[in-house]
Order: C-alpha cells, then structure tokens, then sequence
C-alpha cells in the first residue's frame, strides 16, 4: 500500500502520535494525504437524472444504410464500444429505484470518428417545448424549496401546478401516469432519441430521423402497490437488477430501430416534427431495424465510469446533424456548462470513460486535469512547424460537415403555431392503451393529484384532462370526489378522430417467455427435493433464474435428505415483489409453521394482489389460506401436483392476470 505519490506505507491503522497518548503531530503527512482525499472526494450530482447506473458493451450494425448516413458507425457488421447509463430524473443520488419517473436512457458510442452521444428516455415525448422552460419544470418537480420534501416524487402541488398551467405537458403527462412510468427493470424498457434528428449521406443530402431502442427481453412494469414495496425492500431494485444480469451471463440487448422521413413527410404530418411533445406513430412511419446493442459488462467503479460520465447532444459524428427543434437546441447549449460544474475542468473528456477510442488531435491546451502529452513547438493553426502531414488540420471531405437548409425570418421570440395542439396526441396515447394500461392511468392521476393540497391545482388538471379524453376526466374526477369542471379553452381544437396507435401499448412487445425473469420459491423442511428441481430446471430452460426463500437464512432439510440445503433469501428479506412469479412448495407441518409469520402472509397475498402467477403444492394449503386467497384461485394460480413443471413455466410468460378480482 502507498499514499497517493507512491510512497510506501508501514501503517495504514495509526495517525503519528507523541507517546501513546500524546497528540497527533502537524508532519504526519500520511494522515493529511489521506484525509486531504477524502474530504474532497464528492462532487455535485446531477441536478437531474443523479440516480443513475451504467454498463459496458457493444453495437453492433445490421443492415447497409449508406443511402440514409455516411455514419461509419452504421457500416454493416462493424462494432463498437458503447456506454450506457440509465437513471431516474427528479431524485437525488441517494433516492431509491422505482418511483414513479422518467428513466434517462443515455449511450456513449466510442465509434472510431469520435463519441457519439444518443442522450435520450424510456418515454419519445418530453413535458416542454422549448428549454427555456427547463429550470421550472425541474424547480417544480423537486422538492418544494420551504419543505424540503417530497423526494423522487411527483404527487405534490408544486409540480402539478406548474404542468396544469402548461397544457404542452399534457401528453408527457399520459405516459408518466403509465406503466411506462414504474418499469420492472432497466432491461425491460424502451429507449428512445426524444428528438427529430438528421441522417447526412456522403453527397450531404439529409433527412429526418428518430431512434427507438427496442428491448429484445419485452416490456414490463410493476404495478403500482408493488413499486412501494419494492422501494421500501430493495431501493437498489433496479441496479441489482441489471449488474446481477450481466454477471450471470444474461446479456440484455436491444434493437436499435430509426423512423426516417423527408421534408415532404414532415410538411404533411398532422404535427410539427420539431416539437418534442408529439411522436410519429409506427404505423405511419414503421421502423427500420438497424443495428443491436448488447450490454456485456459491468463497471469497475461506480464513481469513475457511473458517475464521472458526460453525456452531451452536442456530440455527433458526421453523417448525423440537428433538427432545430427548439428543446434540442437548449440542451445542446447547456450540456457543456453541466460538465465542467460537476467535474471541475474543460478537459473531462481526458477522463477514461469520455476519452474517444479514436486518435484525438487538435490544439487545445493545458487547463486543470489535462494528461495529454502536447509535444511540439507550435500550439495553433495555421502553423509551418507541423507542415503538412505532421500536424492536425481540418478536412473538408472526410470532417464533419453541417446540413445547411435555407433559414428565413425575423428574430422573435415565439413559439410556432404548429407547437400549439397540446391534446390531440395525449388522447390518442391513452385510446391506444389496453383496458388494464388504461385503468393503471385513471388510477395513477387519482392518486397523484389527491396528494395535492390546493383543490384548484386538481380542477384545472382535470379540465385540462377533458380536451384529451372525456372519459378518462370523468373517472379522474369521480376518483377525486369532484364535480367536472368545464374544459379548458384549448389554443387549437383538439382532435380525437386519431386512428389508435397498437405500437403505443407495452402488450404489443410483451415478453413471449419467463427468459430473464425470476420466480420465487418458497421452501421448507419436506419440500420435494424432485419437484424443486424440476422446476428450477425448467426455468432455467427458458433462460429465467430461481431463488428460494426459507423461514431461516440457514436453510431446510428437504424431504429424505440429512443435511440442510442452503436457501437465497429469509423470508424477512424476500418479499413476492422482488419475483415475476412464485411457487409454494412448504409442506406439511413446516407449511403450517410457516403460515405463522407475518412475512409469509404478505408473500402470498402480495403475489395474488399484484396479478402474478403463483404455483403450489397440497401442503401449501394453510399458505394460501392465511393470505385469504384460498377460495379465489384462477387460471394462473398452479397446481403442481397436477401440472407439468415445463407447462407450469410456459404460462408464467404472461406474467400477469389481469382480469382477476382481487
């Protein structure tokens, strides 16, 4: 062990004393060099997306769409290094994993013409049109500044009254209150750019486009009860989630997919393709499958590669250029302030994990933190020390080279009249959920708006509600115990003859297999030890993970074995939550003892309250029976007694049943 110029250390245990009890002397340079480190070892968080969680791995490029970007990243079968961080938005580092948020779905790819951020959410649409906006919508969001509180929340007065006063948030809004708004896993949710791109081909023709980043392991959410749980038992639900993946072997990947449209397109578009509030529905503009990434590694430190990461809009490779969305631009501007706030110097980029793996050559010079070696004599250009090929100049040809679309207008400051239908979409979103998605929004806006104190902030919100869907404020209303009040007067008539849009629901690219996910299996002394394995090798077959949970950490003695078989998890500390689905396998008078613990109720009434599967032996009987859920079994509730193992496993791929009556 050294100190941090590499000296030598004889003891790591005991600051430098006079006698044994004497006081500590001003030249103990080892006790200051440790302590100088230590008390400067934070830096800011991020004022949002703080809570975040990153991994390692690649992109890989799928199809030819050289006619579309000259883009070497998108060469077909090239790979390339990525970084991606996921994160929740409005709590801070120390908040917990599955609160009701927007997920930051941001992706560093080291291509081999320099770093190119993708720096998008698990939602397309945002609540604002133009970043002007931003620092009030986060003010309002975070905690209320006379309080302090709420944390990671959205259910309080001064987010809704800022968001009821501004209708453009109305359709963001929709999706926040889904399911879209509490996801299982990182693993199991969309990703995509928000923003209107351009793709910029070798003759330095363009055209619009939008990413999609499409999970390969399906969509899922948590139920709402259920998020509280998992909050209160595993905050780190989400990162444990994914490093515990990625350690397995189970490797999450996505497709990335772009919508690519012309200018004719976007002239025709029933919306302006620059608002950052509205999407372009698949089935008017389907998607084009372009390349897949695979998350392979995790990190060696969280603080060094999670934390110390800087993602910016501004970084584009050529043969990708901006739109001018408005919100876009904003962000692009402000990106590269947040970056030397948080880390302290221009030269973050020298940073391991934002240094480009491509051969970096210009003349900027020296500042805090610079590591480059700037060898030479001249530090400027033009220059006739470096000539011509031994120093860094630009290349018309092969740099990077911006669309130049003819730009005509008086300078003012205002927004188009084509941002102006704040509603049109919001409804169309909710039109095209399932009958359960719908149901979990009514019940969301409910719940949110009845943690807001002022009557007022709910009535508007509701009269806003009324020109995005008469129904669903009715039943927003009738939850809240409030009269309908009339409607909002919207700046354009919205329209609600949109034809639904399937691709918007989570069913639509549901998981078609238990693959990834885990099932909970509740043992005891006598437990079958053949159907335990049955079972666990069945999940295991789909590529899904088992672990048991006993009534001690130490373990059980299955049925006909001697010594005791070590369990995952005390029944404490493994609620059904934390599990896609669970199987009871106590027995006997061990299921009987079991029944006994307050813990063990909760488990199996839980599971039943949240949708889920649950298989189940005879003996599990005073199980099911203490959770109150003996008379009410349906058809995703498994008698393993009866039911194959692998048949057992095949069902659990729905996941849920929804039309059960708990």
């Amino acid at each position: 062990m050294t100190d941090s110029q590499g000296h030598p250390l004889s003891d790591d245990q005991n600051s430098l004393k006079v006698g044994e009890r004497g006081p500590v002397l001003l030249e103990d340079h080892v006790l200051r060099d440790k302590l100088f480190h230590f008390d400067h070892e934070r830096i800011p968080e991020r004022v949002v997306h703080a809570r975040g969680y990153g991994a390692h791995g690649t992109f890989t490029a799928t199809e030819d769409i050289s006619d579309l970007t000259r883009a070497s990243v998108f060469s077909k079968g090239k790979e390339t290094p990525l970084f991606v961080r996921f994160s929740t938005v409005a709590g801070n580092l120390g908040s917990f994993d599955v609160p009701r948020d927007v997920r930051g779905f941001a992706v560093k790819f080291y291509t081999d013409e320099g770093n190119w951020d993708l720096v998008g959410n698990n939602m397309p649409v945002f609540f604002i049109q133009d970043a002007m906006k931003f620092p009030d919508l986060v003010h309002a969001v975070k905690e209320e500044q006379d309080r302090g509180w709420p944390q990671a929340a959205s259910a309080h007065d001064t987010f809704w009254d800022f968001v009821s006063l501004m209708p453009e948030s109305t359709h963001m809004l929709m999706w926040l209150m889904s399911d879209r708004a509490i996801p299982r896993s990182f693993r199991f949710m969309q990703g995509f750019g928000v923003h209107t791109y351009r793709f910029v081909d070798a003759e330095g023709a363009s055209a619009f486009v939008k990413f999609h980043w499409i999970p390969k392991q399906g969509l899922q959410s948590v139920v709402w009860n259920e998020a509280v749980k998992i909050n209160g038992s595993d905050p780190d639900y989400h990162r444990r989630d994914l490093w515990n993946a990625i350690q397995s072997g189970d490797y999450p990947e996505w497709d990335l997919a772009v919508q690519v449209f012309d200018d004719e397109f976007a002239d025709s578009f029933e919306f302006d393709v620059l608002d950052p509030t509205k999407i372009i529905p698949e089935e008017q503009v389907p998607l084009r499958f372009i390349g897949t990434m695979q998350l392979n590694r995790v990190v060696d430190n969280v603080f060094a590669e999670t934390e110390q990461v800087a993602f910016m809009t501004q970084n584009i490779v050529p043969g990708i250029d901006f739109s001018n969305d408005p919100l876009l631009q904003g962000r692009s501007f402000s990106y590269l302030d947040t970056q030397l706030k948080r880390l302290g110097s221009t030269n973050f980029s020298e940073l391991p994990v934002n240094a480009p793996r491509c051969p970096v050559m210009h003349f900027q010079r020296d500042g805090h933190m610079q590591m480059g070696r700037q060898a030479g004599r001249a530090n400027y250009e033009p220059n006739s020390f470096t000539g011509a090929a031994g120093g860094p100049r630009a290349d018309r040809q092969a740099g990077f080279r911006t669309v130049e679309p003819p730009e005509a207008g008086d300078t003012r400051r205002i927004r188009a009249e084509s941002f102006a239908d704040h509603y049109s979409q919001a409804g169309l979103f909710y039109r095209s959920q399932s009958t359960p998605e719908q149901e979990h929004i009514r019940m969301a806006y409910v719940f949110e708006l009845s943690k807001v104190e002022i009557p007022a902030i709910r009535e508007r919100m509701v009269a806003n509600l009324r020109n995005a869907d008469e129904d669903l404020a009715a039943a927003v209303a009738d939850g809240l115990g409030i009269d309908l009040p009339e409607a909002t007067e919207p700046a354009v008539p919205p329209r609600h003859d949109l034809p639904p849009s399937p691709a918007l629901s989570m069913t639509s690219r549901a998981p078609k297999s238990f693959a990834g996910r885990k099932l909970g299996v509740l043992v005891s002394d006598d437990t079958d030890p053949d159907l335990l394995g049955a079972v666990t090798g069945a999940v295991e077959g789909v590529g899904g993970t088992v672990e048991t949970i006993g009534l001690r950490v130490g373990g059980v003695r299955l049925k006909g074995k001697r010594s005791r078989t070590p369990v995952d998890h005390k029944i404490d500390g493994a609620p059904s939550v934390l599990f896609d689905a669970v199987a009871l396998l106590a027995a006997g008078e061990c299921a009987t003892e079991l029944s006994r613990h307050p813990a063990v109720k909760d488990f199996v009434s839980d599971a039943f309250s949240h949708y889920k599967h649950i298989g189940y032996v005879e003996g599990a009987q005073p199980l099911l029976s203490v959770a109150g859920v003996a008379g009410k079994l349906d058809q995703a509730c498994h008698d393993l007694g009866s039911v194959e193992p692998e048949a057992f496993v095949a069902a659990l791929a729905s996941l849920r049943r929804w039309e059960r009556d708990v």
